[in-house]
């Protein structure tokens, strides 16, 4: 049992310890992993790091503490809590809490967040972040004076750049490996990177760079929906050679074509404004709907997702506004995206008309929640967030019947098209990215592209065309840019930034 009062100095050895064994875990899960832990190189890295992250996390906190007790503990408690539930996320499903992971969580909504509870994440919570929580509470810590705590600082910051220049010729491994071990390393991992993404954030125009103006060639009715999925991944598809059959619908439709395509990105905000950029950017350029309505084309952005870019048009819904006039079990799911949208397309006094349809279908954990009852086409089906704990086939079973929902809706949406006589129409679907289902005991999507698998990678690129008037180039691979200079070659768009390169349309 813990003293109630104790030394200052004590209390931080004690709190540096607790974190190091509770938080680092998979930090050293990942040392052992990629690293000769059994030659004397490696022993010694291994030492290296225990000890720099005892006495380099002491050091910090001792800081903290010293100058305003009330702040230290606050800090400490708010680190624990975090950690717990960071620490949860990196072990359910062995993602990193790097910079991107970051804006991942930054930018998910309320409904997304939610799908993640479970009890797991409760007792993580607890065990981990409440009961630590009360104890650093209840301990009274004996203040020190000034004279021993500029010794003690003195002395460990002499330890510690002692320590490193002794080591020196040992931290190459790390530096090689910095970012995932920054990624994994308590409470430092989502402080820095949190950090890190504000100030890139803050760097980022505050307001979009304009295109050069673009002109319409001619006046045919046309139309050109994007369909923009949510963690789709190109080997899932039976159009792309799965075995199990998740495209029943879309395997008899005519002048569909199915091309091989990468993802910029392995998140949705990086995948999104990729796909509705004229070209891979840090900066914020027009996006492809602000550009063309700008351009006195009929844009309409119809969203059950999030992450897109500032999107600056009337004719924007999202799933609230959607439901609200919506009817039916439909109304709860990616159906919703398609309710009215052929009135909406017939009241339009516009020749050209781009329509982008942002779907949720396929984003985890809780796949099973993300199509209706019918269309469990694939049995037995993993109905727990915490998908470590699903077998194989019951993950795989439940994002399967993700495909084979979004199979349905993209040829109803065709069928749509089809109906409308008087315009020439084309669909693209294109995913953000795509989606890790245990492979290398990753799940889900986020991992930083460089190394990121393929499976997070590798995504549909599905175009149909209403008739054989526009053909297809014959292209072995396109990404996610390819889609802006198409649909200015669909809608006869002239613009000094067309690439007729990245067109896919002959």
């Amino acid at each position: 049992m813990l003293k109630k009062n104790i030394k200052l100095s004590h209390f931080i050895l004690i709190a540096s310890l607790a974190n190091f064994l509770l938080f680092h875990y998979p930090f050293f899960k990942f040392v052992f992993n990629n690293l000769d832990y059994k030659s004397f190189n490696g022993i010694i890295i291994i030492v290296n790091l225990v000890v720099l992250m005892l006495v380099l996390n002491a050091f910090l906190f001792y800081i903290a503490f010293f100058l305003s007790r009330f702040v230290g503990k606050f800090l400490l408690s708010l680190f624990f809590i975090i950690s717990s539930i960071a620490v949860y996320f990196v072990n359910t499903y062995n993602v990193y809490i790097d910079i991107t992971m970051i804006g991942n969580i930054l930018d998910t909504d309320y409904e997304q967040s939610a799908s993640f509870f479970s009890f797991g994440l409760v007792m993580y919570l607890i065990v981990f972040g409440i009961i630590p929580v009360i104890f650093i509470y209840k301990i009274n810590i004996i203040k020190e004076t000034i004279k021993k705590f500029l010794i003690k600082f003195s002395l460990t910051l002499v330890f510690l750049l002692s320590f490193i220049y002794v080591n020196s010729s040992n931290w190459l491994w790390i530096d090689d490996n910095s970012t995932q071990l920054g990624a994994l390393a308590m409470p430092w991992s989502y402080v820095v990177n949190t950090s890190r993404h504000y100030i890139y954030k803050s760097q980022e125009n505050e307001k979009e760079i304009l295109l050069p103006d673009a002109t319409i060639k001619d006046t045919e009715k046309s139309i050109a929906v994007l369909v923009i999925g949510e963690s789709a991944r190109s080997q899932n598809f039976s159009l792309y050679g799965y075995h199990k059959e998740t495209n029943p619908l879309l395997s008899k439709v005519e002048n569909l074509h199915a091309f091989n395509a990468t993802a910029c990105a392995t998140y949705t905000t990086g995948g999104v404004k990729c796909i509705v950029e004229h070209k891979s950017s840090s900066d914020l350029y027009e996006i492809l709907p602000n550009y063309l309505n700008r351009n006195n084309v009929e844009v309409i952005w119809r969203t059950t997702n999030w992450g897109e870019p500032p999107v600056h048009i009337e004719k924007y819904f999202n799933k609230e506004a959607l439901k609200k006039d919506c009817i039916g079990e439909d109304c709860d799911y990616d159906s919703v995206l398609l309710k009215g949208l052929k009135e909406q397309i017939l009241a339009s006094k516009k020749d050209k008309i781009l329509i982008v349809i942002h779907t949720s279908t396929s984003h985890g954990p809780a796949y099973n929640k993300k199509y209706p009852p019918s269309f469990e086409k694939f049995t037995p089906v993993c109905e727990s967030v915490e998908l470590g704990k699903c077998t194989e086939e019951e993950l795989i079973n439940a994002y399967d019947n993700t495909i084979v929902y979004t199979d349905y809706l993209l040829s109803s949406l065709i069928n749509d098209l089809k109906e409308l006589k008087e315009y020439k129409s084309t669909m693209l679907f294109v995913s953000d990215h795509g989606e890790s289902l245990g492979e290398n005991n990753l799940y889900m999507h986020g991992i930083p592209k460089a190394f990121a698998p393929k499976e997070q990678l590798e995504i549909p690129f599905l175009v149909w065309v209403s008739d054989e008037s526009k053909k297809l180039k014959p292209n072995e691979m396109v990404s996610q840019n390819h889609v802006f200079h198409s649909v200015l070659n669909f809608l006869a768009i002239e613009s000094p930034v067309y690439d007729e390169n990245m067109n896919i349309f002959e």
